[in-house]
């Protein structure tokens, strides 16, 4: 876990290994959410490389008798 200083004007320094591993570059969008009582950075990612990410997902659903 890394922890980070925010600057005066409310400004973070993502840092050096998680830029990398996520592949984030100067000018990248992240969605920044509130959940709970914590902060998420999600990176955006373009549709193009989105494509085949869920490649092996189980998609079966259980479903109750009286449903189809």
């Amino acid at each position: 876990m890394e922890t980070v200083t925010v600057s005066p004007k409310y400004q973070i320094v993502i840092p050096r290994d998680i830029r990398e591993a996520l592949e984030i570059r100067p000018g990248a969008k992240v969605h920044v959410l509130q959940y709970e009582n914590r902060i998420e950075y999600i990176p955006v990612k373009e549709m193009k490389k989105m494509r085949g990410f869920l490649k092996g997902i189980d998609t079966t659903v259980r479903r109750e008798k009286d449903r189809l």
